[in-house]
């Protein structure tokens, strides 16, 4: 029975997935927005004054093994995405409206700490105010296909999501 669950799980989350796809704006124009008041992409955990306070509510990023390799995860394990949609080092995302609904930002309440990740982590505000993690200049998203931490269910897809590497790389195929 819990066979047949995860194929319909299966199932669910590749139809959920093209539905996702039609939800992003092929401009990627929409949404993207040219109030850049988020600071850059670039702005290094360092260069922003914090203290431990300051951290209570920050976001983790961490490498874990995946049936991909080792990608980037919160701390909790879930998969963290890239969006060719976004533009690297652009302050802004991409994914508005629908899109967000299927892929949430990852944010914090805090300077994010790292764990054998690499690349150089950054903020940006989203639309709504809250402040949306980076690396290497691509923010980052969950996917809700995503049940437990180690699934990877949204790589690739619709062609335009993709897993990081721990320097911040995108993870093709």
């Amino acid at each position: 029975m819990l066979s047949r669950f995860r194929k319909t799980a299966a199932l669910a989350a590749l139809v959920m997935a093209f539905t996702v796809t039609a939800c992003s704006s092929p401009s990627g124009g929409a949404g993207g927005g040219s109030d850049d008041s988020g600071g850059g992409a670039y702005a290094s955990p360092s260069e922003e004054a914090s203290t431990p306070a300051d951290d209570a509510g920050a976001a983790e990023l961490m490498v874990a093994d995946s049936s991909l390799g080792e990608v980037v995860v919160d701390g909790d394990g879930m998969t963290l995405y890239m969006f060719d949609k976004d533009t690297q080092g652009s302050g802004a995302s991409s994914c508005t409206g629908e899109c967000l609904t299927n892929w949430p930002p990852l944010t914090t309440d805090g300077t994010p700490t790292l764990d054998g990740v690499t690349g150089e982590v950054g903020t940006i505000t989203t639309a709504d105010g809250s402040t949306q993690v980076t690396l290497n200049g691509w923010p980052l998203y969950y996917f809700a296909g995503d049940a437990a931490a180690g699934d990877v269910n949204g790589q690739g897809v619709g062609g335009v999501w993709w897993v990081l590497t721990s320097a911040g790389e995108r993870m093709a195929g």
